[in-house]
């Protein structure tokens, strides 16, 4: 019984030893397995489907064209230096992506009468419109006022009403 001890205690260390061996056999993949593995994985992470990466393309463009409006001065529809910049990158989008057509609206203040107010956000809308058309947007541009109708601050102060003096955009696509 005491030799049989000791030749179980060395039997049970040489299991462990060999499981353990097996163990780290099992876990380490030979590279020319773990290259194919990961040429599988970047494969099927590179393969999009071609229409949403197109659908998720045009939406980037049309919120980048309706993510900025274009400020106008007091009673003015005169587009700003600031104004023809913003313009210029929605003209260059317009001519990479032909399928856009624009929607401006033009807005105003509180300020003047509602027939005043429809007519000047009429002037801004065509102002921004003229330039686009200017610029290669023909046949695809449609333009609104909506006076002091939406505004995008509401209260009394010059800044509020600075920030309803506006053109915004809404895009369309077309077949």
């Amino acid at each position: 019984m005491k030799t049989i001890v000791p030749i179980l205690a060395v039997g049970a260390m040489l299991i462990l030893f060999a499981c353990a061996k097996k163990k780290e056999s099992v876990e380490v993949e030979p590279p020319a397995a773990r290259s194919e593995i990961d040429r599988a994985s970047g494969r099927a992470a590179s393969q999009e489907d071609p229409l949403e990466a197109e659908r998720r393309r045009l939406e980037e463009l049309m919120n980048r064209i309706m993510s900025d409006d274009i400020y106008f001065e007091f009673d003015q529809a005169i587009l700003t230096p600031k104004a023809k910049d913003l313009l210029t990158e929605v003209g260059d989008i317009l001519k990479r992506e032909p399928r856009f057509s624009i929607l401006t609206e033009g807005h105003t203040d509180e300020r003047g009468t509602e027939t005043y107010n429809m007519g000047l956000g009429m002037r801004r809308a065509d102002a921004v419109v003229k330039f686009l058309v200017d610029y290669g947007a023909k046949n695809r541009m449609e333009k609104v006022s909506f006076g002091e109708e939406k505004p995008k601050a509401t209260g009394g102060t010059e800044e509020d009403y600075a920030k309803n003096r506006r053109a915004a955009f809404k895009v369309k696509i077309n077949n």
